[in-house]
């Protein structure tokens, strides 16, 4: 992962980094074996262990990774990356954070 620290011409100080995910789904087959008779111990009454059963997020158009800028103000992703951004200009670099969608923060609930 790469990363780089810039301002642009309005004073803003951004941090951008590359992501590229893993594959976003873990849970594509149950690994477990299916036997006659469950382990010694076993303690589980149910097949499903998650808390939630839900289905889970998906990113539209960023499954290739998005370079991600971040500025205290707001943060962005763009996608796909650009093969220059950790070498190029901080013109350019300023050019693909105003090209880049504004990204909503997550938001915390108790």
């Amino acid at each position: 992962m790469g990363y780089r620290v810039f301002k642009d011409s309005h004073g803003t100080e951004w941090q951008t980094w590359d992501v590229v995910p893993k594959l976003g789904e873990r849970r594509l087959l149950d690994r477990r074996r299916i036997s006659a008779a469950p382990p010694v111990g076993e303690r589980r009454r149910l097949t499903e262990r998650r808390i939630r059963i839900s289905r889970r997020p998906v990113l539209d158009g960023l499954y290739a990774g998005w370079l991600c800028f971040e500025a205290s103000v707001e943060k962005r992703r763009l996608t796909p990356i650009p093969m220059d951004w950790q070498s190029c200009g901080v013109d350019r670099l300023e050019e693909y954070c105003r090209q880049a969608t504004p990204a909503g923060r997550p938001s915390i609930s108790a």
